[in-house]
């Protein structure tokens, strides 16, 4: 007996859709993450391409800060607005409008030429000529009154373009601590005073010492001691016929040395008097008055004038 076998109905599978259905939600996901993707810019490169055409076409970017991407910042394409009206303002221009044009260097400048050329140096002038000539003069009159002094190398003169210096040491006119002139000194200042008298040039006298410290009832410093010498001098050159308005008297004291202190040579050196002859004609005009010098401050005493500061 022959056993019939019962075939099993297939049971329906109800929950089918499922699969088409995540398939479809994953490709709208994926939709819709590459447009965002699409739709998102970054301003930040935006930018560098937008300087990097301008730079192209118009010249360098004038952006004073580095460009950061994914940050603000100021520069020729950092507004979206203003580089779009630019990229279309260059839309149909010829070549050449948008090459750079060169500056001439010699041309003037909105604020001044760039650079000066060789006609427009200053030249000096008539009156500095005759200015130099004239000191040229003095020094070769000063030397040849104190020709034995400056053979002797007791007496030093030194020639510039705007001064002539006339350098004595105090040895030969002053004692040790005095400002009172020795029996030598009135010859030495007033053969000086004679060669110095026919020409109109200011004459300053400097006073300076050395280091070593002065206290006494006249010279309380070497500031007033130096400037006691070169009152001195200044007198004794007045009674040779050099006008008042042409002297001026400094003291410096110890702070301005030629040497170090530390040798008796060198302070020897340091302790001198400094007759400057600028080319200021301050014997042309009585109101004229010699110029002092701007670091010291000016303290006048009669027809000359007293520094007490260094």
């Amino acid at each position: 007996m022959s056993r019939r076998r019962k075939k099993h109905e297939e049971h329906a599978n109800h929950e089918a859709w499922a699969i088409p259905y995540g398939d479809l939600i994953t490709l709208l996901l994926a939709f819709f993450v590459v447009m965002y993707a699409i739709s998102s810019v970054n301003e930040g490169k935006y930018r560098i391409l937008s300087d990097s055409l301008v730079a192209a076409f118009r010249g360098t970017p004038r952006s004073i800060e580095p460009i950061q991407v994914g940050s603000k910042q100021v520069g020729s394409g950092a507004d979206l607005e203003v580089s779009l009206v630019a990229q279309q303002t260059l839309e149909g221009q010829p070549r050449q409008m948008l090459e750079a044009v060169p500056i001439a260097e010699e041309k003037p400048h909105f604020n001044g030429p760039r650079s000066i050329s060789r006609q427009a140096q200053p030249r000096p002038d008539a009156a500095a000529v005759e200015a130099e000539k004239l000191l040229g003069r003095v020094a070769e009159d000063v030397e040849r009154a104190m020709k034995d002094l400056v053979d002797r190398k007791q007496v030093v003169v030194r020639r510039f373009a705007d001064r002539v210096e006339v350098e004595i040491r105090t040895d030969i006119l002053f004692d040790s601590a005095s400002a009172q002139p020795s029996k030598h000194a009135q010859d030495i200042i007033e053969r000086l005073g004679d060669a110095l008298a026919p020409f109109p040039n200011a004459v300053r006298v400097e006073g300076h010492t050395d280091d070593v410290p002065i206290r006494t009832r006249a010279y309380p410093s070497n500031w007033e001691l130096s400037a006691a010498r070169a009152a001195t001098v200044v007198h004794i050159m007045s009674t040779r016929g050099i006008s008042p308005q042409r002297l001026a008297v400094l003291g410096y004291g110890e702070y301005r040395p030629l040497e170090a202190n530390d040798t008796p040579e060198g302070r020897n050196q340091n302790r001198r008097v400094l007759l400057v002859v600028t080319g200021d004609m301050a014997g042309v005009s009585p109101a004229a008055a010699p110029a002092a010098p701007s670091s010291p401050a000016a303290v006048p005493v009669g027809p000359a004038t007293v520094i007490a500061a260094p």
